[in-house]
């Protein structure tokens, strides 16, 4: 297991010092296609560089720039959007509008199918999805790897009082993706559209298992990779692992909505309360809405 959380700062590895390395950590770049040559996760001035960490003995993607490494997903997605042949390329961050002419969120990248004359004749939608994490990344690891790399290596952070960062893999799908699914999916969907999802596989493995169906079927393709170090390059490379394809509502039924258990339990503790209140040894407090589910419900206000 690795002694520290961080696998991938500005593209590499973070013991790889070759000179390649080292200048996109000097210069701050980003070296999977992001809108301009520099990193800008979480900040444009002062960047956060971490790509991947480690999560056990796994890989956990932070950023969904990372998933554009030589724009495989597009390619993927071309696969699956488009007859074999078809010329096309992509556009990133384009608005979608609602009927109303109200914005239901950016997509993350449209592939779009042109014909000879530069025309558009078709396209379809390619959202790339991370994980959001849990701690202080910034502070705790990524200011003292910038700091003292060789150091920062030396030191054993398990045994360190620091809390190491976590991915939050149940908050991303409830909280970003299922949102997206819900309304900018929905609008694609009504439009006849196809789309795809790019997403790590640790990712994957959290959601519940969808129904999948045949490609010629599908409204969704899940396009699924994994990072695999190479040791010519001294650096993960993006691979795919599987694609998985899904029809719209049966998949977003999955995702959303929860599995019911027995009711008996509910019923016990229903009874519990109204025995105490009859008895009069407690009050009736009123119900907070879970924390994540507050969180999806301002979300899908902001969108």
């Amino acid at each position: 297991m690795p002694k520290q959380p961080l696998a991938e700062v500005f593209g590499f590895p973070i013991d790889n010092f070759t000179p390649e390395a080292e200048r996109y950590r000097r210069t701050r770049l980003c070296p999977f296609h992001n809108k301009v040559p520099n990193c800008t996760k979480d900040s444009v001035t002062d960047p956060l560089g971490v790509c991947s960490i480690f999560d056990g003995d796994r890989i956990a993607v932070i950023c969904p720039v990372r998933l554009r490494e030589e724009w495989l997903i597009a390619e993927q997605a071309a696969r699956f959007f488009f007859p074999e042949g078809t010329r096309w390329t992509t556009l990133v961050e384009v608005r979608l509008n609602d009927k109303h002419g109200k914005s239901a969120g950016n997509i993350d990248v449209v592939v779009v199918a042109y014909d000879d004359e530069g025309k558009v004749t078709d396209f379809g939608s390619l959202e790339v999805q991370s994980v959001y994490i849990s701690g202080n990344v910034r502070k705790a690891f990524y200011k003292p790897y910038i700091d003292d790399p060789e150091a920062y290596l030396a030191t054993d952070w398990t045994s360190s009082r620091k809390k190491n960062p976590r991915p939050d893999y149940l908050s991303s799908s409830r909280k970003r993706l299922a949102p997206q699914l819900i309304y900018k999916g929905g609008i694609l969907k009504a439009w006849g559209r196809k789309q795809a999802v790019a997403v790590h596989s640790a990712f994957y493995a959290t959601l519940p298992e969808l129904p999948e169906t045949s490609a010629e079927m599908a409204d969704i393709a899940w396009l699924i990779y994994d990072l695999v170090y190479n040791e010519t390059k001294q650096r993960y490379v993006l691979t795919p692992t599987r694609t998985v394809y899904t029809q719209f509502k049966p998949s977003l039924d999955k995702i959303t909505l929860s599995e019911p258990g027995p009711a008996e339990g509910f019923l016990a503790n229903l009874q519990k309360k109204l025995d105490a209140k009859l008895a009069g040894t407690a009050e009736e407090q009123e119900t907070e809405l879970p924390t994540d589910v507050t969180d999806i419900l301002d979300e899908i206000e902001n969108l």
